[in-house]
């Protein structure tokens, strides 16, 4: 069960992390002047950027999943 949970989770993150590498890449141009000291496409920042949005959503999704695993089957069954 939370390998499920996880696992559906962190398929989610990575297609809006590959959506949101691609626009970011793709608004590099407008945002050129506002950017001070990065360059507008520094792998460094993107790269923390996105382990640090992976790791903030595996959190977000350990909680329900452990949550899950607490409920015995039969009776989440039954109720449905």
């Amino acid at each position: 069960m939370l390998r499920l949970v996880l696992g559906h989770g962190l398929r989610l993150t990575l297609a809006g992390l590959a959506a949101g590498l691609l626009l970011a890449f793709a608004v590099t141009r407008l945002l050129r002047g506002e950017l001070f000291g990065v360059a507008p496409t520094d792998p460094l920042t993107y790269s923390l950027a996105a382990a640090l949005l992976c790791a903030v959503a595996l959190a977000a999704c350990y909680l329900p999943a452990r949550r899950a695993m607490r409920v015995d089957p039969t009776q989440a069954l039954h109720c449905e």
